[in-house]
């Protein structure tokens, strides 16, 4: 069981009646507007799960998750709404020099409602913003713009691409269904090894029907689809203030100790990238 009604609060939606595509466009557009994508407890060294439950929960704490947390609970509230969702294996492609992927370290949904198949996901913040049928076309998602077409890399499944304002290029999805179990052993590479990006950068990440916020360490980004806009965050306090009012992450249960170790990781990750960019 999962805390629907404490899903729904946080979303500052009502539960709705039987499915139907206006309350879907609803929870969706919510979800990416209030809940972020973050990764603070992997630099707090505090391990998750995937248990749909407690991706659930970690919500209605204020807080978020990355793709595996943020689909995954969205899919639990989805099917204990009544919707017909589908799970994916999906691998994203962050710029335009990544090979396209199906490597599993990302989770994609589909929903079939009305006859219709549509891709639903709340976890590439500045991606989708509602969803979008699952067939060939050009769709504008809020600034953006996002098209749909045949996937190379996985045969019978769909390439989701993103336009260049966007903060990735594209997204693989494989047709056939999986369980959210399956992807145990990548959540836990992910989040434990030293190569991998949630470990090295502290991020979050936020989406609005202009654009989305981007944190990385100290690094501020908002991005429409006029261009970029960075501010470099100086404090402590102001990288708190950042946390809580840009992101809407929750920092109850965050120790003082915690917060100033975030800070310190944060500090040190922004001059390691400021070295590499020469």
């Amino acid at each position: 069981m999962i805390d629907v009604d404490g899903y729904l609060a946080v979303l500052g939606v009502e539960r709705p009646g039987a499915p139907s595509a206006e309350a879907l466009w609803a929870l969706h557009r919510a979800a990416v507007e209030r809940v972020p994508y973050e990764n603070l407890d992997i630099h707090l060294g505090r391990p998750t799960t995937l248990d749909p439950a407690e991706c659930v929960d970690r919500i209605v704490r204020g807080r978020g998750g990355y793709c595996f947390h943020l689909n995954g609970a969205f899919a639990a509230l989805l099917d204990a709404l009544g919707y017909e969702v589908t799970l994916h294996t999906a691998g994203v492609q962050g710029t335009p020099q990544d090979e396209p992927n199906l490597g599993g370290e990302h989770l994609g949904l589909t929903v079939r409602l009305d006859g219709e198949v549509w891709m639903a996901d709340v976890a590439l913040a500045g991606g989708l913003y509602e969803p979008v049928p699952l067939r060939k076309g050009t769709y504008a998602q809020g600034p953006f713009t996002v098209t749909l077409e045949p996937s190379e890399v996985a045969p019978g499944g769909w390439r989701f691409r993103h336009d260049p304002q966007g903060p990735f290029t594209a997204v693989d999805f494989a047709p056939e269904p999986v369980e959210l179990s399956s992807f145990a052993a990548t959540h836990h590479r992910l989040s434990t090894s030293p190569e991998s990006g949630f470990v090295r950068t502290l991020t979050a990440q936020l989406s609005d029907a202009k654009g989305m916020f981007l944190l990385r360490s100290r690094l501020l980004r908002r991005i429409e689809a006029a261009g970029t806009e960075d501010r470099v965050i100086d404090s402590a306090e102001e990288f708190e203030e950042v946390l809580a009012d840009v992101f809407r992450i929750s920092q109850e249960g965050i120790t003082d100790a915690e917060r100033a170790e975030l800070w310190r990781r944060a500090c040190a990750q922004h001059e390691e990238w400021t070295a590499e960019q020469g």
